[in-house]
């Protein structure tokens, strides 16, 4: 039987390289559960041929020719923690700038078990049919403990992933806030490049954290459940406050008349609310993934905000903001990766983790000895 031991894919650079977050366990090659006698009656396995290296100028063609195998690749480059990935995916979105931000970008959030996919599915199989091409970016929890994720979105969008006009890009959150994954914008953006016209960034669940979505999409649709105690926890969280439409989902059956109820009850609480965008009121609306009911209006309204929007400029001065946001978490970033990975950091972290552990100091105080110790190792460099 074959060595079963995780291996790093041929694309990575060393074999103990743990920048790279893919490993492959072998699958069985010489017998089927251990038995011998499978292997008399069937033909060996074909071995695998590595896939071709591809180029910066492959990518770049790659994505602009909208060649869903290689934009695959490329936001692998985009979501790997390695430098040499990260660079070369930094060349290329550099390349594709002027073929992004001719998209409509939506966020959907809303609690588990709201139906955030099944409605991703309704509404992205009416927009397939007026003539639009549709990127999903669907965000998975990750595990505290082993760090995975299950990545099951895509299995909820059965008619979704069986046509080439959509392409379903299912992500860890990497325990990030709010449950984006760090990549997800530079992944938008390849997505625009590509030539999807529509974006839709499914995210893991309701919390304070979902500001993080809105910095980076134009529309911010919160998905709600009547009679599930949401109208007090939207209001306690703020969540209200950022939404642009509230839809009240699975409004269907013997639900329908409570579904209205909730509606009403929304539209009372978003009465009191400040709106956030001048010019625009936010309304509670319902719906059904399942039969479809509801769903074209919801798209008239994101149509009516981007309308709305962009003939104030709202929409395109707050693009640019968008983009200083990224630009100064992205500053932060890296200051704190180059803070971490500091010599004089690294050498004296262990000790004083362990010191926290033991109670000897505060980690208040702690913080201040590995300051003072990075501050001082900076100013001997600087006076060599």
């Amino acid at each position: 039987m074959s060595d079963a031991s995780p291996k790093k894919p041929e694309w990575a650079q060393g074999d103990n390289n743990k920048a790279y977050s893919s490993s492959i366990i072998p699958g069985v090659s010489d017998a089927h559960d251990g038995n011998p006698a499978y292997q008399s009656i069937h033909q060996p396995p074909i071995k695998s041929i590595p896939r071709k290296k591809l180029t910066e100028n492959d990518y770049i063609q790659g994505i602009l020719n909208q060649e869903r195998s290689v934009l695959g690749r490329a936001i692998t480059l985009v979501e790997s923690n390695s430098n040499q990935h990260r660079e070369m995916a930094q060349t290329i979105l550099n390349q594709l700038t002027s073929h992004m931000g001719q998209s409509i970008r939506v966020g959907i959030t809303g609690v588990p078990g709201v139906g955030k996919s099944t409605f991703i599915e309704a509404l992205g199989c009416l927009l397939l049919e007026k003539g639009h091409r549709i990127a999903v970016l669907a965000i998975d929890p990750s595990s505290s403990r082993t760090g995975g994720s299950i990545l099951g979105d895509k299995t909820r969008m059965e008619k979704l992933s069986r046509d080439r006009r959509c392409f379903i890009r299912p992500s860890p959150s990497s325990g990030t806030l709010g449950g984006v994954a760090q990549k997800t914008r530079e992944t938008m953006m390849i997505c625009e490049a590509a030539g999807f016209d529509i974006i839709f960034i499914e995210t893991v669940g309701v919390g304070q954290s979902e500001i993080t979505v809105r910095s980076m999409v134009d529309f911010f649709l919160l998905l709600m459940l009547a009679n599930a105690g949401d109208e007090l926890q939207g209001i306690k969280k703020g969540i209200m406050e950022m939404a642009d439409a509230i839809l009240i989902n699975k409004s269907d059956g013997d639900n329908k008349t409570r579904s209205e109820f909730a509606k009403n009850e929304f539209e009372r609480a978003l009465h009191y609310l400040q709106p956030t965008i001048p010019g625009w009121h936010a309304h509670a609306y319902t719906c059904s993934s399942v039969t479809g009911e509801g769903i074209d209006t919801i798209w008239d309204v994101i149509m009516s905000f981007c309308q709305m929007t962009k003939t104030s400029g709202y929409f395109f001065e707050q693009r640019k903001k968008q983009a200083l946001q990224w630009f100064y978490s992205l500053i932060e970033n890296q200051l704190k990766n180059m803070f971490f990975q500091h010599p004089a950091v690294k050498s004296i972290l262990p000790q004083v983790e362990k010191d926290i552990s033991e109670s000897r100091y505060t980690p208040y105080h702690a913080v201040h000895q590995v300051m003072a110790k990075y501050i001082s190792s900076l100013n001997e460099t600087s006076s060599v």
